[in-house]
């Protein structure tokens, strides 16, 4: 949406894909962050801050470990990545609120030169099973070129209030709501978008 600030916390980098889910020629893979050598991860990183054209730092970097990493390659290398890692976040307020575990979705990226190939869509369509599987819900702050290819893929708009805990205690953060997407899963049956949503505390912004 025109005038929203693109949250820091899940980084993402491609323009809208097509609808094809299939990519000919390229090799799908999913890894732990333990499973990525320091060579892959210096790789990875490398990747990610060209393909944001240097907008992604240590923290955006940071905030992708300690997931499922989905990558795209070819013969050249590395042409798509996106992470799945583990969040609790917390719907609601005081005696109604309820803690859910959550798949959330970082630093979804497309090579510059290997855009428009399906490969933004073959990366969600992995991310997507990987949440269905195994979290209650999923998350992700989406820009306004990747809002479209989410909501094809029945991401769903969070309408509720976003907030932090923080050091200092509960903070909203305004500047975030309408960024916030969710896949509810067979788990998440009870949740409520229009809600409060509140995240855990971490380094760069929350979101």
């Amino acid at each position: 949406r025109p005038g929203v600030r693109v949250p820091r916390g899940t980084r993402e980098a491609l323009i809208p894909q097509s609808h094809n889910e299939a990519a000919p020629g390229f090799r799908v893979r999913l890894r732990h962050t333990h499973e990525l050598s320091a060579e892959f991860r210096g790789q990875l990183r490398d990747f990610l801050e060209t393909a944001f054209d240097g907008d992604f730092d240590a923290d955006d970097f940071d905030h992708a470990l300690g997931g499922v990493h989905v990558t795209v390659e070819d013969a050249t290398g590395l042409l798509g990545h996106a992470a799945v890692v583990q969040r609790r976040v917390v719907v609601g307020d005081f005696d109604r609120a309820t803690t859910v575990r959550t798949g959330y979705v970082e630093a979804v990226a497309v090579a510059a030169h290997a855009r428009r190939r399906g490969i933004g869509a073959t990366l969600m369509a992995e991310v997507d099973r990987i949440v269905d599987a195994g979290f209650d819900m999923g998350l992700l702050a989406a820009s306004d070129q990747g809002m479209p290819l989410y909501l094809r893929r029945g991401w769903t708009p969070w309408t509720g209030r976003l907030g932090v805990y923080s050091p200092t205690g509960t903070q909203m953060t305004p500047d975030d709501d309408g960024c916030v997407l969710a896949r509810l899963t067979a788990a998440s049956v009870d949740v409520d978008l229009t809600s409060r949503l509140y995240c855990d505390w971490r380094d760069g912004a929350p979101w």
